[in-house]
């Protein structure tokens, strides 16, 4: 029985590990974005001319950030049930052994 809970715990310790990984590989690519976007408000102030084209790039790149921060959103809160999901599997795994431990000791 704890052989089984361990492997299941192992399992969701791996998808939590992943979970972690995306969250920071969204965070990541949400800051290069924000960087690209304070650029870009640079160069619409400075360039009459590319004010047409930097404006589609600014509104790309907001509907960009409003995507990532949905994706941020949506893993951050995969990542509190899977945090969850491990404290549940851990008390199990627990009372998994401690159950072992006291039935070897009456034994």
């Amino acid at each position: 029985m704890a052989e089984l809970i361990q492997k299941k715990l192992q399992g969701e310790v791996e998808k939590y590990q992943q979970l972690q990984k995306d969250l920071s590989k969204s965070m990541s690519g949400r800051q290069k974005l924000e960087a690209q976007l304070t650029e870009n408000n640079i160069v619409k102030e400075e360039l009459g001319e590319a004010r047409a084209t930097v404006g589609k790039r600014l509104d790309y790149i907001t509907a960009e950030i409003k995507r990532y921060e949905s994706q941020l959103r949506d893993l951050e809160r995969q990542s509190e049930q899977q945090r969850e999901t491990l404290a549940q599997l851990q008390q199990e795994f627990q009372r998994a052994q401690a159950a072992k431990a006291g039935a070897s000791g009456k034994a």
